[in-house]
């Protein structure tokens, strides 16, 4: 049985960092050299974003971080060879601090983008993977959207760039298992407080790509009443790489969560993804020609080229991917429902295949109808 997504919203902080201006405010806390500010200007210049958001960005870029006045601001100039930034402590509580504000303005929009009555939802579903307590944000949910008190609660944490793939896995379970159940999933990321401070190559390219923001749906196996629903998932995928376990990893360090991430991504990527994603495809009798829309995790720019390499798309196909990456940055989780937003402006009419990549190495996969079909 197909699940209906039935409205959508997405929330960004209130504050954007211009990329080079971040670059100038940080490098203080990687660089040694004059030699690795000029490959760490490259890298923020090659990364494909133009501006992201941040919860800890104040009314001015340069708020980021201040070198004078290090109570103020949370980063702060390094200080030596063995400063390593806020504790993972630290970072936690602003985590706490943050998270709920910023699903309160994802989760509002979608239910409003649904007609969605908020007593009326049975299952709520979180995602994040970069931040943790408890009680956490869904429990603020439920206490300021009004949920009903016996609403299930599920999260799912610390799965990476394809979490919210695994969180509509989770609802598509609910809504297939009761066809009244009506499901609100939710992802968190506040990637901009793991910031890593020294020169690592790999932390570099991360602090460059990841930003904070939040995106929601409404999940139904029936529709709302006079209201065409954004998409129908149909179907969902999982295909772990062989031998790839060192390429990407995301763990829990004294100083911040820390992403260690193989310059063999995206030639991984192209080896494996074809040739798993067409038998997928042949499962629900599809062909690679029968996709109509495209909306593959803008995980880096290489990222992207590989998946057209590797699947033979032309630029228009991952032109929204692109876009997202731009003006938002990697929000972890929380892009893919950004992008499937984006291209609801598409007027897509047909199969749209969604991809996302991460620890493992991991591709998920989900099939989804969009239009009138």
């Amino acid at each position: 049985m197909a699940m209906l997504i039935t409205g959508m919203g997405t929330a960004t902080p209130a504050s954007h960092i211009p990329q080079m201006d971040a670059y100038s405010a940080m490098q203080q806390t990687c660089c040694e050299s004059d030699e690795q500010r000029r490959v760490m200007e490259m890298i923020y210049q090659g990364s494909g974003v133009k501006h992201r958001g941040s919860v800890l960005v104040g009314a001015e870029p340069d708020d980021f971080i201040k070198s004078d006045v290090r109570d103020e601001f949370f980063f702060y100039e390094r200080e030596g060879d063995e400063d390593r930034g806020p504790t993972t402590h630290e970072r936690m509580q602003q985590y706490e601090t943050h998270s709920l504000p910023l699903a309160l303005r994802s989760t509002t929009q979608a239910l409003k983008d649904s007609g969605q009555d908020p007593s009326e939802i049975t299952h709520l579903v979180t995602v994040s993977c970069s931040g943790f307590n408890s009680p956490g944000f869904d429990m603020g949910l439920i206490e300021e959207l009004g949920l009903n008190r016996n609403t299930s609660r599920t999260h799912v944490g610390f799965m990476g760039c394809h979490g919210s793939f695994n969180g509509l896995r989770v609802a598509h379970a609910y809504t297939a298992a009761d066809p009244d159940a009506v499901v609100l999933m939710c992802s968190v990321e506040l990637c901009s407080l793991h910031h890593h401070y020294g020169w690592t190559t790999d932390k570099v390219i991360a602090n460059a790509l990841f930003a904070d923001g939040s995106g929601a749906v409404i999940c139904r196996s029936t529709p709302n009443v006079d209201k065409q629903p954004a998409y129908k998932l149909v179907k969902s995928g999982s295909y772990l790489m062989p031998d790839t376990q060192f390429a990407m990893s995301w763990r829990i360090g004294d100083h911040g969560f820390e992403m260690t991430l193989s310059q063999k991504v995206p030639a991984l990527i192209e080896q494996h993804l074809l040739t798993w994603l067409r038998p997928f495809l042949a499962k629900q009798g599809l062909k690679m020609e029968d996709i109509a829309g495209w909306a593959i995790h803008p995980g880096g720019p290489r990222i992207l080229d590989s998946c057209v390499s590797a699947l033979s798309l032309s630029s228009r196909d991952v032109a929204p991917a692109r876009e997202i990456l731009e003006k938002h940055g990697n929000m972890s989780s929380s892009t893919i429902l950004f992008l499937l937003d984006r291209m609801r402006q598409e007027n897509i009419n047909g199969p749209v295949v969604a991809l996302g990549f991460g620890p493992g190495l991991t591709i998920e996969a989900m099939l989804l109808e969009a239009g009138n079909r």
